[in-house]
């Protein structure tokens, strides 16, 4: 894996090893920056962040802050790696989604989630995913292609498939 565009381009990323964690490809990391758009100065919070690769993208991309959250040991020396080969500065909290989500007292301009094909628990997020949200902030949710996730309070900007892969990028109801 390689960071796609910013001042990182060009530079390879770590994933962590096993089948535990779904590193986002290439193309769908590309993809999605471009429905993102510019994210210059942004607050990045990566849930599920696996390598960290969209994490990273955003801050090569200009993100002003970040914060990866994964549960997995393993993911989060990886991305700690990551941060260091780059060197770049962002914190890491290694715990639950649910948990990290539920004290989170900031919010972000940008919220990426990538959780696990299988996570059954978005209705259980769906509140805190929400609430870290800036008024006028993106929430980049990735589910396999024939899941079409939907979260109270938030509207789809767009939902589009990608091999496996959905993304689905909300914003709070009334912003676009």
């Amino acid at each position: 894996m390689r960071i796609i565009a910013g001042e990182k381009r060009g530079h390879r990323i770590s994933a962590p090893k096993g089948v535990t964690t779904r590193p986002t490809s290439d193309f769908v990391r590309e993809t999605a920056f471009n429905l993102i758009g510019p994210v210059d100065g942004a607050a990045v919070l990566d849930v599920f962040a696996g390598s960290g690769a969209l994490g990273l993208e955003a801050l090569s991309r200009g993100a002003a802050r970040a914060t990866f959250v994964d549960s997995d040991r393993d993911a989060c020396r990886t991305i700690n790696a990551n941060l260091d080969k780059l060197k770049l500065h962002a914190t890491v909290l290694c715990q639950d989604a649910l948990r990290a989500l539920s004290t989170e007292r900031s919010t972000y301009d940008l919220v990426l989630a990538d959780p696990p094909y299988d996570y059954r628990q978005l209705d259980r997020i769906a509140p805190h995913l929400k609430r870290v949200l800036a008024p006028d902030g993106l929430l980049v949710y990735q589910s396999d292609a024939r899941t079409e996730p939907a979260i109270d309070g938030l509207e789809i900007r767009t939902s589009r498939k990608y091999g496996s892969a959905r993304l689905t990028l909300f914003e709070v109801e009334g912003d676009g």
